[in-house]
């Protein structure tokens, strides 16, 4: 197997808006390193080894055969509408089930940080469809971040692989190692992580299992991570099932009441073009947008990042699956509510010089001018999104026995 060499960067910080505007500096994507030495198990090889150690079953709750992540059967109807097209999975970090079994351990632990308080999972909470239902998460040592933290349903189906509200991670393996890092979130240098995850003696077994050998090293940890991230896929809500009878996004669904087919027809139309950045079955975006959130830009977003003044104010376009659990809204939580998302849409958006041209008329800003009914309709529709099974799945929460 070929040999490549770890190249990570030293991380800096960056002073952009931050909650003591700093952020950490992200390696190009180049850098970001897949595999580590000539003994290691290529994770794009199918094979699970997970019969060759057992796990501490005295700390943690695991299958004795590891759950599927690698080969979740996604239905047709899903995958329909160019779904396929916005898979960012690398050739070289494919799933696998025990390396997303790993991920899973690795995501619940509080280890990563700096005093034992903080997990990936506490502020990305499964019941919230991976999001925090505060508008600013609270770090290892109880500051605030600077922005909301999104849901993480589905975050494996966005095209252009960037990850953050300012889309500074090239990649999500690049993404996984920033928040361990941060001062305000977890506090833990790279070495740190290493040793502190040394210590535990059920990552010996974890680490062989996934990659062949115990050795522990940050790299594996971002591949484990991102392997369990991008298992998460909500695909069983109640428009799965609409989309499942009739085939086509465009006709009413009969398990729809008639508010929740006005509101699918209204996120369709031109009148209010949702559909144009949120797009596909998952509702995604294409790239970052600049939404009419604030006239006079306070939060720089993707502009901050790249220098170009075209960019200042642009955030990332997440997935809307689940978007009635992963409230508050917006880069920085000023939305409580779906009502109120709604409502900026229609009558509140702020002209700026970079506002998306989706959400102008001519020389002027874009009112949808909906009435009170059919503003309700598309909060019903969104109510659809809402993925119970998802939310509920044990291969998705936490493994530790309490």
């Amino acid at each position: 197997m070929k040999k490549y060499v770890i190249t990570l960067c030293l991380m800096t910080f960056l002073i952009i808006s931050c909650a003591k505007d700093e952020y950490i500096e992200i390696p190009e994507a180049e850098e970001v390193v897949l595999i580590e030495d000539e003994n290691e198990v290529d994770t794009t090889v199918e094979e699970e080894i997970s019969d060759i150690v057992e796990v501490d079953d005295s700390i943690l709750n695991l299958p004795d055969s590891p759950f599927n992540y690698a080969n979740i059967l996604l239905p047709n109807f899903f995958l329909d509408n160019e779904v396929g097209d916005e898979d960012n999975t690398p050739n070289n970090n494919t799933t696998t089930d025990d390396g997303a079994t790993l991920g899973r351990v690795l995501f619940y632990d509080k280890n990563l940080s700096m005093n034992n308080t903080i997990s990936c999972a506490s502020c990305h909470i499964q019941e919230n469809g991976f999001s925090d239902p505060n508008a600013l998460s609270i770090g290892f040592d109880g500051e605030l971040t600077s922005r909301n933290s999104m849901g993480l349903a589905n975050a494996r189906f966005y095209a252009n692989g960037r990850f953050f509200w300012d889309e500074r991670a090239a990649t999500l393996e690049a993404q996984t190692l920033v928040p361990i890092q941060d001062l305000v979130e977890m506090g833990l240098t790279l070495t740190e992580l290493e040793a502190k995850l040394s210590q535990q003696t059920y990552y010996a077994t974890l680490f062989t299992n996934a990659f062949g050998d115990e050795t522990i090293t940050s790299n594996r940890v971002a591949l484990a991570l991102s392997q369990f991230i991008r298992s998460m896929v909500s695909y069983e809500s109640k428009f799965d099932e609409g989309l499942a009878q009739t085939q086509d996004i465009d006709d009413n669904f009969p398990n729809f009441t008639t508010s929740e087919n006005r509101g699918k027809q209204l996120f369709m139309s031109n009148q209010t073009r949702c559909f144009d950045c949120h797009a596909t079955n998952v509702f995604v975006g294409d790239d970052a947008r600049n939404n009419g959130l604030d006239a006079t830009i306070t939060d720089l977003g993707v502009g901050g990042i790249t220098g170009n003044n075209n960019e200042l104010g642009e955030f990332k376009v997440p997935s809307l699956r689940n978007i009635a659990l992963t409230g508050p809204y917006m880069h920085d939580g000023r939305f409580e509510t779906l009502e109120e998302v709604v409502e900026h849409y229609n009558s509140g958006v702020q002209d700026n010089p970079n506002l998306d041209n989706r959400l102008t008329q001519g020389n002027n800003v874009r009112r949808l001018n909906l009435s009170e009914a059919d503003k309700q309709a598309l909060v019903d529709f969104l109510n659809t999104l809402t993925d119970d099974t998802f939310i509920n799945d044990e291969k998705y929460a936490s493994p530790f026995l309490e």
